[in-house]
């Protein structure tokens, strides 16, 4: 896309304070030479009718990634649906505009058909779903039997990197989105011609060069889903994959929750089952590290939406859980989804008060933080809270997002407007920086190093594309560097969508060691594309509409942006009164008016106090510069951070809202909470949307859409229609960055970053 937009700020600041020494902590990623790389924009997170999605893997890839029918186009995809086991044939699709000639369109059998009565219920593989069982598929056969040849074929017929992965119905807790990489998609096979020259004869299948066997064992032996006691065989036999899911240097048979049938760990129900059940998910993460560390990822998502951790239950994860998973395999476990999808929701990401039942005397329970805030999570969006208090440890913790697609609710899936959900990389996206040669495609291990090293960004709304995030090391001297050194290498960064590499220098999540006194020269440039973005509303944003702003919805301009950092102290000690913390429950956090607690009701582990917004550059403070180029015009700017003595990090969020809009942000541009714009509870909705339109169907709908929700009964707009659903979530727009670590000789090591 082109962009013009109206000159906003962009700017880092940040004054430094002195930090007590302590302990180093050797770090778990290696020292690599930075190769040439490009930032590409990818998914995670999705569904089909495998699991509980409401199409087929052919047309969720066709819409996520092409670039004519659906501009969004991603330059990656991973196809991730529930783990556990379905009854459907995703493999199947909806017409013939979908079909290859390996996989082509079978009349009167869409995507919704059942294994039964696609492949037959005697090709139903493990226990209790083939003759006289459900007729359920186990998500290890459906990954190793169909899905990955799907996304393999496609792999090829697109020429994109397409692989798959899982979202992993987790052991104690509730989702987790992840992979092993191993073997699928390796070089012979993504060389070879894929399933479609003239003269082919159709066999209803891809014969498949590469494998996700690994991936399907990990969703058998791990996966809280996946009852399955066969070890990946034929029911009754002992013909198939016989898995044996245990852990060099575990227990193993010795733990009481190892099944000797199932060779794998089925933790009982009762009291209890989520201290047990966490502990599975632990060794999960020690297989993962011992067979796969540099070969997968496991990345919580949603993690605020069911919960608070519960002993006795599968809910949500409290800070001590995600410091535990990276503690067992810090090259696995390495951030999380806390900008979740779901985002044109009724309940935004689908969080809300009251919405999990723990039953006993605890009863009903919030999301934590009750709903997201801006679209994110209380973990991510909270300046202080929990993502600070793991970056105030040193930790390689990132901030990812997804779609978590599955329909677009009280729409079909080919309309622009939705209920529920977005396509991937319609709304919010991952920009990744993947290294390869130039002009070579792009290869699953590719990606998942370049997710790990938190060279990422996540943007919602295409409120930006483009991001140079740079820190240098100034000493007097020869040493010194001028603003103008360190803007050149920003800009041709941003300008070549690439990375920066130069001497004493570092960008998102690296770290750059300095001396003790070095002036630190940060410098952002970002790219705020003009023209419309993927919203199909072309009426002014109602939410700006309220203090007198007139802006499409479909041509967001960014507002401001925040530069926040926060100290590094080390890391947690196990056990110790500070590794542990959860979030306060209920209206101990968000109250039922909205309003918010502040971090003094938060415990110590789950907040890092360091942590703030050191300074907003916005409308007439900006002191950015724009750069005209070819390929649209750039915003720049540098702040000088003087003579650090500590270690510590900065990060940035921007937003097209500005400071203290009514019911979106608070006075300081901190995002409310979505409660407002919530269509769950019609009393709470609070912005009208009240332009009338014209044209109400297609890809430029002028006025609020009829299914906007009406404000109830008690709402100061009683009676009017609202701001809600995919509307609320086009008006309130976000961005995040991955930090940068600044380690000062003679204080803390920044341990998990090399």
């Amino acid at each position: 896309m082109e962009f013009k937009k109206r000159e906003i700020s962009l700017a880092v600041a940040a004054a430094m304070g002195a930090l007590t020494l302590a302990a180093v902590i050797a770090s778990p990623m290696a020292t690599a030479a930075k190769a040439a790389g490009k930032y590409v924009a990818g998914d995670i997170h999705n569904h089909t009718t495998c699991s509980d999605g409401a199409i087929s893997m052919q047309k969720l890839i066709k819409k996520s990634t092409d670039k004519t029918e659906t501009p969004w186009g991603l330059d990656w995809f991973v196809q991730a649906g529930h783990g556990g086991n379905g009854n459907r044939n995703c493999s199947l699709v909806e017409d013939a505009t979908l079909e290859t000639p390996a996989y082509p369109y079978v009349v009167g059998k869409g995507p919704t058909t059942t294994w039964a009565n696609s492949i037959g219920a005697d090709k139903l593989k493990g226990d209790g779903g083939g003759v006289g069982g459900s007729g359920n598929m186990w998500r290890w056969q459906s990954i190793q039997e169909v899905q990955y040849q799907v996304v393999e074929h496609l792999n090829s017929l697109k020429d994109l990197p397409i692989f798959l992965g899982l979202e992993s119905v987790v052991a104690g807790h509730e989702h987790t989105s992840m992979s092993v990489i191993a073997g699928q998609v390796p070089a012979a096979g993504d060389a070879a011609t894929p399933l479609n020259v003239p003269g082919y004869t159709p066999l209803g299948g891809y014969v498949a060069s590469g494998n996700a066997t690994a991936l399907a064992q990990w969703s058998y032996c791990f996966d809280r889903g996946d009852t399955d006691t066969s070890r990946g065989n034929i029911k009754g036999s002992s013909v198939g994959n016989n898995w044996n899911c245990a852990v060099p240097g575990s227990l193993n048979e010795g733990d009481v929750s190892w099944n000797s049938t199932a060779q794998k760990l089925i933790p009982a129900g009762g009291t209890g089952t989520g201290n047990k059940g966490h502990n599975k998910t632990v060794e999960a993460m020690k297989w993962m590290k011992a067979y796969h560390a540099n070969g997968s990822y496991y990345i919580p998502t949603h993690l605020e939406r069911a919960g608070p951790f519960n002993a006795d239950g599968n809910n949500g994860f409290n800070i001590e859980h995600l410091r535990n998973f990276n503690n067992a395999a810090p090259t696995v476990a390495f951030g999380f989804e806390t900008q979740p999808g779901h985002g044109a929701s009724a309940n935004r990401g689908e969080y809300q008060p009251n919405r999990n039942n723990f039953g006993g005397t605890a009863g009903l329970v919030d999301s934590v933080g009750g709903t997201t805030y801006g679209g994110t999570g209380v973990y991510g969006s909270v300046v202080g809270g929990v993502w600070d208090a793991m970056l105030g440890e040193g930790r390689n913790y990132w901030f990812l997002a997804s779609s978590d697609w599955h329909n677009r609710g009280s729409f079909g899936p080919d309309d622009r407007r939705s209920t529920q959900d977005f396509y991937p990389g319609e709304y919010q996206r991952n920009y990744t920086m993947v290294r390869s040669s130039t002009g070579a495609k792009l290869t699953p291990q590719q990606i998942v190093d370049g997710m790990r090293t938190g060279n990422n960004f996540v943007s919602s709304g295409q409120l930006i594309d483009r991001l140079a995030f740079v820190a240098c090391a100034s000493y007097p001297g020869p040493g010194a560097r001028s603003n103008a050194t360190v803007e050149a290498l920003a800009l041709a960064a941003a300008t070549n969508n690439a990375d920066i590499d130069a001497a004493n220098c570092a960008t998102m999540g690296e770290k750059l060691v300095v001396r003790p006194g070095a002036e630190i020269v940060v410098t952002i440039v970002a790219r705020d594309p003009e023209g419309a973005n993927f919203s199909p509303y072309t009426f002014p944003n109602p939410s700006l509409k309220q203090i007198g702003l007139d802006q499409p919805l479909n041509k967001p301009v960014l507002d401001h942006i925040d530069v926040i950092r926060g100290l590094v102290t080390g890391y947690k000690t196990p056990g110790a009164a500070d590794y542990s913390g959860e979030w306060p429950r209920n209206t101990n956090w968000l109250r039922t008016d909205g309003t918010t607690a502040d971090l003094s009701v938060v415990p110590a582990g789950a907040k890092n106090t360091s942590a703030s917004i050191i300074k907003t550059f916005s409308g007439a403070a900006a002191n950015w510069t724009p750069v005209a180029t070819a390929d649209g015009t750039f915003l720049k700017m540098t702040y000088r951070i003087p003579a650090v003595s500590a270690s510590q990090y900065v990060r940035l969020r921007g937003t097209n809202l500005p400071a203290a809009v009514p019911y979106e942000t608070d006075a300081n541009g901190n995002p409310l909470a979505d409660l407002y714009t919530n269509a769950g509870d019609t009393t709470k909705l609070r912005i009208p949307c009240t332009t009338v339109g014209t044209v109400l169907t297609g890809d430029a709908i002028n006025g609020c859409p009829a299914h906007l929700a009406t404000a109830g009964v008690g709402s100061p707009i009683a009676g009017q229609k609202a701001v809600s659903y995919d509307v609320a979530a086009w008006s309130d727009l976000w961005f995040y960055s991955n930090p940068i670590y600044i380690q000062v000789n003679g204080s803390t090591q920044v341990a998990g970053v090399q």
